[in-house]
């Protein structure tokens, strides 16, 4: 029989995760310098990251900087720079992996679905035929051939060309 490991989540699909004092995004933006860190790229006003708990490979948060729940209290730059980071995301995600589609949305509040419901973020997932199987379905967990560490050194020098490309 082969093996499949994903220890990382364990702490996750067995509910053991210790819940965070403060917004997990918020954190992650004041330690983005720190070794380890999740934040593949930053704009003006947004930001883009990992999910410590991806789908699949490459799945990443696309977030503004300041700490808002709802789109209605987003300004006209924050929209604006949230779609162009999603967009770059797109491109980025396409190269590094050569996804067959891609999620890409957001759950506004706790009953539609939000594990992080007072800081608005839109998911971007990358898809591929058949990447929903057993382990999914009857296991409920997901193996990830990639680790975190890993795709971010696939995916930030991909973020830094693709924002200097369309900077413009």
């Amino acid at each position: 029989m082969e093996r499949l490991w994903s220890p990382w989540r364990l702490a996750y699909v067995s509910g053991s995760v210790e819940p965070s004092k403060g917004c997990v995004f918020c954190d992650a933006l004041r330690e983005q310098e720190e070794a380890g860190s999740l934040v593949l790229a930053r704009g003006a006003a947004c930001f883009v990251i990992l999910n410590l708990y991806p789908y699949n490979n490459g799945h990443l948060m696309v977030v503004p900087n300041r700490h808002v729940a709802r789109l209605a209290e987003a300004t006209p730059e924050e929209l604006g720079e949230l779609i162009r980071l999603t967009q770059v995301s797109e491109m980025v995600l396409t190269e590094a992996y050569k996804p067959q589609g891609l999620n890409v949305g957001m759950n506004l509040g706790r009953p539609a679905g939000a594990g992080i419901a007072d800081h608005l973020h839109i998911h971007v997932v990358p898809r591929w035929t058949g990447d929903t199987n057993f382990m999914s379905v009857v296991g409920e967990v997901r193996v990830l051939p990639e680790d975190l560490e890993e795709t971010a050194r696939r995916l930030t020098p991909l973020f830094r060309s693709a924002l200097e490309a369309t900077q413009g």
